[in-house]
């Protein structure tokens, strides 16, 4: 589909009717059978395959600066920019940040990840063209606004932008002043994606996360009325003290917003992987029945408002270039979750940045400190990885076709990797279970997971998974 065509109207209701299988197909007790037999194992996301427990030190900054002098002129890239410093600590968090008052930390480690930029651009030339520009974290808008603008000029300086970039950044709404959102703006940025998780005061108090309905819709306005327009709002279930009820109330007010997409992810409880999860009392979080109930109750809020369900957990208003994306066959899934990059490069910028070539995976030190001396040294900060083998490539577009479309037809992934894929269902125990529980159906070499059960698909995808074991305590629950 082209950009700024429109979904037909019989294809938004074929995605609606497949959202909507609880209501029409609902079977409670079925369900609580397959979440008491499934929904407790720890797994994956599958935002990569390989997944990053696997990543070694035998890919180390040499092989990686091989990589990027590989890159032909016609590459399509990526680059995603790790900015890990907040304010505060949210105890939910999963990811690399750690917490600042002052803003010299952030502006020293800034000026460390403008010397990589120039460092990575030296090994790449301008081979890439760079159609993506993500900012995570942390909380990237936590630099000055003037450090933002020179961020944003050195890219465009060292790597190949274009008109139609699109550049991303992930927001606090709590410390998000006016004068971020005019450099946003001035910057490029066309999509802004805030982080809400619940607005009941009793979860946020729980999750050290105070943030009013009232402060988040401030900032949408504030971006909007700067000229950008897509919004994305995340939220979180099975928090500590969240109900059914609070969840909805949570949807509801952010509905009211009318962001573009929502993210609604299922909170990963694994504190010996992050120590600050242990200041959430695990007595009060909810089971796999009770989050399940949350999940579903979220989505058909969302559903009932007029969004579609993008894959497992991302939701988004028909004329979103998610949708058109899913109803076309282009949905993609990277480190992001679900996105529309097509990129064959993803270039990993700052502390615990993970990047993927068409050789395989990198990531960066995790530790600022560590990274900063790398850099200083006039070194890549790539630290470990992984080199995929052609096997890798087809289990990782069977698990990615599986995670966006529920379905996967592995002769035509075969056939995409010159080899025959029905080694991957042969003497597939996990697969054969969930096939014997209605879960999954095989006809013709096509793999398909039910609509009313969906919710396991990541219990699908671990079937296709050949390094699964070993490490799920860095996994949160598949439902």
């Amino acid at each position: 589909m082209r950009r700024g065509e429109s979904i037909l109207p019989e294809t938004v209701s074929f995605i609606r009717g497949l959202c909507d299988f609880r209501r029409i197909q609902g079977d409670d007790d079925m369900t609580t059978r397959l979440l008491e037999k499934y929904g407790a194992a720890r797994l994956p996301r599958y935002t990569s395959y390989p997944t990053a427990p696997l990543f070694s030190p035998a890919v180390d900054a040499r092989d990686y600066a091989g990589w990027l002098a590989a890159l032909t002129p016609d590459t399509r890239a990526a680059l995603y920019l790790h900015v890990p410093f907040c304010r505060e600590m949210c105890w939910y968090c999963g990811c690399h940040t750690s917490i600042t008052r002052r803003d010299e930390p952030v502006e020293a480690y800034l000026a460390a990840m403008m010397q990589e930029v120039a460092c990575v651009a030296g090994f790449a030339g301008d081979n890439a063209i760079v159609d993506d520009v993500h900012f995570g974290g942390g909380t990237p808008t936590i630099m000055r606004p003037e450090a933002f603008l020179n961020v944003m000029q050195a890219l465009r300086r060292h790597f190949r932008l274009h008109d139609d970039t699109t550049i991303a950044v992930e927001i606090d709404p709590r410390t998000l002043t006016r004068d971020m959102v005019f450099a946003l703006a001035e910057g490029g940025v066309r999509r802004a994606s805030l982080g809400v998780q619940s607005f009941d005061p009793h979860v946020q108090q729980a999750i050290n996360r105070v943030q009013s309905a009232a402060r988040t819709a401030d900032a949408i306005g504030d971006l909007r009325r700067a000229g950008i327009q897509s919004i994305n709002v995340d939220l979180i279930y099975g928090l500590p003290h969240q109900t059914e009820r609070s969840c909805v109330d949570t949807a509801r007010d952010a509905i009211a917003m009318r962001p573009d997409r929502f993210a609604v992810f299922g909170y990963a409880h694994v504190p010996s992987f992050k120590r600050h999860q242990r200041l959430i009392d695990e007595s009060i979080l909810p089971g796999a029945r009770e989050r399940d109930a949350q999940a579903e109750a979220i989505a058909q809020t969302l559903i009932d408002a007029g969004y579609l369900r993008i894959g497992l957990d991302h939701y988004a208003l028909p004329e979103d270039s998610l949708a058109q994306a899913q109803a076309s066959g282009r949905l993609r899934r990277n480190f992001q979750g679900y996105t529309t990059d097509a990129s064959e490069a993803l270039i990993g910028l700052g502390a615990s940045a993970i990047g993927q070539m068409p050789q395989g995976f990198i990531q960066n030190e995790v530790s600022t400190h560590a990274y900063q001396r790398r850099i200083h040294a006039g070194d890549l900060a790539t630290v470990k990885g992984y080199v995929l083998t052609a096997e890798d490539r087809l289990r990782a577009l069977v698990i990615e076709r599986l995670m966006c479309d529920f379905r996967v037809d592995l002769a035509e992934a075969g056939r995409l990797h010159g080899m025959d894929a029905e080694f991957l269902i042969a003497h597939n125990d996990r697969l054969d279970a969930l096939c014997a529980d209605g879960v999954v159906t095989i006809d013709a070499g096509v793999v398909s997971v039910r609509g009313d059960h969906r919710f396991l698909i990541r219990n699908v995808a671990a079937c296709f998974d050949a390094y699964l074991g070993g490490t799920a305590r860095t996994h949160g629950q598949a439902a």
